[in-house]
């Protein structure tokens, strides 16, 4: 069993686990993993020193390296992300980099190399760890496990919106067809799959607002973490 109490919300990209995942940590007091996040500092080291994402004999060295510091703001919000101390907070949630990552991801090596860092961020006085493979191996024992889908077009809805909002200039039908392909890949990868726990709670998110995930999810861990 894990060090501290421990929700998982696992789910595809688009569906909002991070956003609910950061709000819920925030109600409950606890720390917060954005596991993705990790994956996706781990393609831009890659790329920023002419590694190609295919090559495990130098990413994962590279992933056990990783200088990454994770700098809180308080509230609600994402914080600073520092990789070898630049900001790369933005950097990281482009298209490109989301697809990069998905590649780095697909490898067995690369994971098992990140996996002792995951687990580190379980401490007290607990953890809501979001990513893909929380629930089925990061952290197998967690108290509560939640996975949170949509359609891939009410995704990528989702994220054309935050992107346009960034200023930036995208297509609909092409973020559509990103979110497709990087499903397709994380479902059908060998290793961690992108499936929710057995004994997760499952949230379709496309017609629920983002508070109501949260109550919902805050109903669920208030239930299953007071009967262990």
């Amino acid at each position: 069993m894990p060090l501290a109490p421990t929700l998982t919300i696992d789910g595809p990209g688009g569906s909002g686990k991070g956003t609910v995942g950061r709000r819920v940590a925030h109600e409950l007091g606890w720390h917060f993993l954005d596991s993705g996040a990790l994956y996706r500092l781990l393609a831009l080291a890659a790329i920023n020193h002419g590694i190609e994402l295919e090559d495990v004999a130098r990413l994962a060295p590279l992933a056990t390296q990783l200088d990454v510091r994770f700098v809180a703001t308080g509230g609600e919000e994402d914080g600073i992300i520092l990789l070898e101390n630049h900001d790369v907070t933005d950097a990281i949630r482009t298209e490109t980099i989301g697809n990069a990552a998905s590649v780095v991801a697909s490898n067995g090596v690369v994971r098992a190399a990140l996996l002792d860092r995951q687990r580190g961020f379980c401490q007290a006085p607990g953890l809501v760890a979001d990513g893909r493979d929380m629930g089925t191996v990061v952290f197998p024992r967690a108290e509560v496990k939640v996975f949170i889908t949509a359609s891939a077009w009410v995704r990528a809805e989702r994220r054309y919106k935050q992107l346009k909002e960034k200023g930036l200039d995208v297509n609909l039908a092409a973020v559509l067809a990103d979110i497709e392909a990087r499903d397709e890949r994380d479902r059908n990868r060998p290793v961690a799959p992108l499936v929710p726990a057995a004994d997760a709670t499952i949230i379709d998110t496309s017609s629920m607002s983002v508070a109501q995930v949260v109550h919902d999810v805050l109903k669920i861990v208030a239930s299953q973490v007071s009967q262990r």
